[in-house]
């Protein structure tokens, strides 16, 4: 345990360790329930802590166009458009969720990308937004669009499996927090997207989930199949959740546009529990704007998530972003793992009239962290390690959850509160730089940002910033005891994305979302499909 003890001390501790041991033993004996949260919970607000003024939703009003003629270019459309043509009677809704099951049918086998079509859910949900619609009744912008649900969050008489042979046979009978919100939204159901096995990776019981712009490498992980779905055009947009990097990742190798909210922001009431203390929800799309309909759609305090925290959510696409200062690390853009595409947004960040403030970082072990994050996923599923259903799983690598499981059990309890105490540390550093700056921007997955916000709560937002040649590469692994997304591997080169990530202060999306925007709009790669329908 690297602490040092006297002959004396040991024997001193000898009869005082087999009653803590007893204690633990009586304690296993009483297996826990998934959903029960611990009696200590996350907030990631500080004393003296002030709400963001814009509390109201102003999105810029799209002329979608006239319908195309081609079923994948409706498909692959941001929600904005099809929201539009919804709501002008273009498309029925009932055609749209055909026209996006049909290419689930087709290409989601290539892509490993879906747990279960829910078709009979999808198309009776359709035929009732296309019923409101005759009615008069329009629910606003995700009426009728058709989406998929991370296989994590529960959905009532559908199998929810969470990616691992244990729970394969799982039906929940209720919906999750933000399905039901979803559905109240008019949104209409048409798949289960898969994910890693119990939140980690892109392995699950049914395959490897597929980069759709290289079939031969995964699409990170965890929220796989979300981001390899909503970049194949196979759904509107997808739910996506994240502990640390779940949809980072999958954006930034699929292509897509994820929004990590801020940690509270979204109730996980229904959800599958990796980390009390880390996990979110949040949107995966093909836009930046689209982002904002989907959030603002489930966003909002749950009193069954005692860590949700109900804040309004504000967004005015019409807010100028000249003369808002963009902090960054030269750190960051300067080590192992960045390219050519990261530094170049800071120019680019500049040509938007940003300010940019290059910031500075305290010589902190942030990479010590991750123990918390072991310790927590692997109390949350003890009974995998205890009863030996662990070895079920199919990904068994040193890297793997059940590998990580049992080394937590080695952890130390005192290393685990001081571990708190330096996260409360890095909470005060983080709370002091935005108080500098309206955003931050910063590589993806290189640097401790990903670490760093992810457990201060911080909201993120990763975007398509152009493509680069790649040969096929490895998936990401925590082994290390930090987020690496792998080393490039060898053979064939393809055109992949790239993605540049933005941070900003607690429960102010908004302003990500607006820088975002912009920067989409200048880069012009957003719109670029993969190949699978060439």
């Amino acid at each position: 345990m690297g602490v040092r003890y006297s002959e004396t001390e040991r024997a001193a501790m000898v009869d005082n360790l087999a009653g803590q041991i007893d204690l633990a033993v009586r304690r296993r004996e009483t297996p826990l329930p998934y959903d029960l949260a611990p009696a200590t919970r996350f907030d990631p607000r500080l004393l003296g802590w002030t709400a963001p003024s814009s509390t109201s939703i102003r999105a810029t009003a799209i002329d979608p166009g006239p319908l195309p003629d081609k079923a994948e270019d409706i498909a692959f459309a941001p929600v904005t458009k099809l929201a539009g043509w919804i709501a002008a009677r273009a498309i029925s809704c009932e055609r749209l969720a055909s026209l996006y099951l049909d290419r689930i049918e087709r290409l989601a086998p290539r892509l490993e990308c879906i747990a279960a079509v829910t078709a009979d859910l999808a198309m009776s949900q359709a035929r009732r937004a296309d019923a409101l619609l005759s009615a008069g009744t329009y629910l606003g912008p995700l009426h009728g669009i058709p989406w998929g649900c991370k296989d994590l969050l529960d959905t009532r008489g559908i199998v929810t499996g969470w990616g691992a042979e244990p729970f394969s046979e799982r039906v929940p009978t209720t919906d999750a927090t933000v399905v039901r919100r979803l559905t109240e939204a008019g949104a209409v159901l048409v798949a289960k997207t898969t994910l890693g096995a119990l939140a980690y990776g892109d392995i699950w019981y049914g395959g490897v989930t597929r980069n759709p712009w290289n079939l031969a490498e995964g699409s990170s992980g965890s929220s796989a199949g979300s981001g390899s779905a909503t970049a194949a055009g196979l759904v509107g947009f997808s739910l996506g959740t994240e502990t640390l990097g779940s949809i980072v990742a999958p954006s930034l190798r699929c292509g897509v546009t994820g929004l990590r909210p801020t940690f509270g922001r979204v109730p996980r009431t229904g959800a599958m529990p990796l980390c009390w203390t880390l996990d979110k929800i949040g949107p995966m799309c093909r836009s930046v704007a689209d982002t904002a309909l989907v959030l603002a759609a489930i966003n909002g305090g749950d009193v069954a998530d005692p860590c949700s925290i109900d804040a309004p959510f504000g967004y005015d696409a019409s807010a100028p972003i000249a003369g808002l200062r963009l902090g960054y690390y030269p750190t960051d853009f300067d080590g192992e793992g960045v390219n050519a595409l990261d530094r170049a947004m800071l120019d680019e960040a500049r040509a938007l009239g940003l300010t940019l403030v290059e910031l500075t970082r305290p010589d902190l072990p942030y990479d010590s962290l991750m123990n918390t994050l072991f310790a927590e996923a692997a109390a949350s599923f003890e009974r995998l390690t205890l009863d030996d259903l662990d070895d079920r799983l199919t990904w068994q690598e040193p890297g793997a959850w059940p590998n990580t499981f049992r080394k937590a059990r080695f952890l130390s309890a005192v290393d685990h509160i001081q571990l708190d105490r330096l996260r409360r540390r890095i909470m005060q550093d983080m709370d002091a730089t935005f108080h500098s700056v309206d955003a931050i921007i910063g590589p993806c997955l290189a640097g401790p940002m990903l670490i760093i916000t992810n457990f201060t709560g911080h909201p993120c937002l990763a975007m398509r910033s152009g493509f680069r040649k790649s040969p096929t590469r490895q998936r990401l692994s925590l082994a290390k005891a930090r987020l690496d997304q792998g080393v490039d591997g060898e053979g064939e080169e393809f055109l992949v994305p790239h993605a540049i990530s933005l941070y900003g202060r607690l429960f102010d999306e908004g302003v990500l979302i607006r820088i975002g925007a912009a920067l989409e709009a200048r880069l012009g790669v957003a719109a670029r499909r993969p190949p699978l329908d060439a």
